[in-house]
């Protein structure tokens, strides 16, 4: 990897980093198309090992705020459908990667904007766990589907909750990639030498998370996400 593509990915992940410690969500959604731009081989391992530590960070500093019936509904299911998220990425040729990383972010991001109000039921609990255990094995981006269930929720359960499920998920999506033959140690050395960066953003969300209003940060997200989605189909 060139000096040039790891300072993009330093300040893309330092960006998405804060912007999900403010907001809930947003990592993935900001990483994935930018890593799929610059080598879709980055994809899922990258990002997932990247979003560990930050998910970690997260989920200790709201955990007062933590929906844990929610949490056990989503992650019984987002493990369940494991296995079916790396069938998933059996079938996509790499060289298609990028496209399809590219039209699930564009295709959450719509989802997400025009969702309206209601309140999560066990329904849509393991919904959400199933759709994430797919698309965040396959591609390393899982976030929408809890966001959807959150976005009506307060900004800390949001944060708290999506942070625990995301964190079980991408230890359990490494587990099975490496133990299937489809995981780099490289990309898990390249999230380890990006650890700064990711700290920075992090450690920024945490100066602004209770002053920045979420509702922004959540329009610039899904904005971003639409824009970079774009790029990456066309891209490939």
């Amino acid at each position: 990897m060139s000096g040039g593509t790891l300072a993009v990915l330093a300040v893309t992940v330092a960006a998405a980093a804060f912007v999900q410690g403010v907001s809930g969500l947003g990592f993935a959604l900001i990483v994935a198309p930018v890593a799929g731009l610059l080598d879709p081989g980055l994809l899922p391992v990258f990002v997932l090992t990247a979003m560990i530590p930050l998910n970690l960070y997260v989920a200790w500093r709201e955990r007062h705020s933590l929906d844990l019936r929610g949490a056990r509904w989503i992650t019984a299911a987002r493990l369940a459908a494991t296995p079916a998220g790396l069938v998933l990425l059996w079938a996509i040729p790499e060289g298609d990667l990028g496209a399809v990383v590219g039209a699930a972010t564009v295709l959450a991001a719509i989802v997400s904007t025009v969702m309206p109000s209601f309140t999560p039921g066990p329904g849509a609990y393991v919904g959400a766990g199933v759709v994430t255990g797919l698309t965040e094995t396959a591609t390393g981006v899982g976030g929408p589907p809890l966001a959807l269930v959150y976005q009506h929720r307060p900004a800390g359960e949001l944060r708290a909750t999506v942070a625990v499920c995301f964190l079980v998920g991408e230890v359990a999506s490494l587990c099975l990639l490496f133990g299937a033959g489809r995981g780099r140690p490289a990309d898990m050395g390249w999230a380890v030498l990006l650890l700064p960066a990711l700290a920075g953003g992090a450690w920024l969300s945490r100066l602004v998370h209770q002053r920045v209003e979420a509702r922004r940060m959540r329009a610039f997200v899904l904005v971003f996400a639409l824009v970079s989605g774009v790029v990456l189909m066309a891209g490939s």
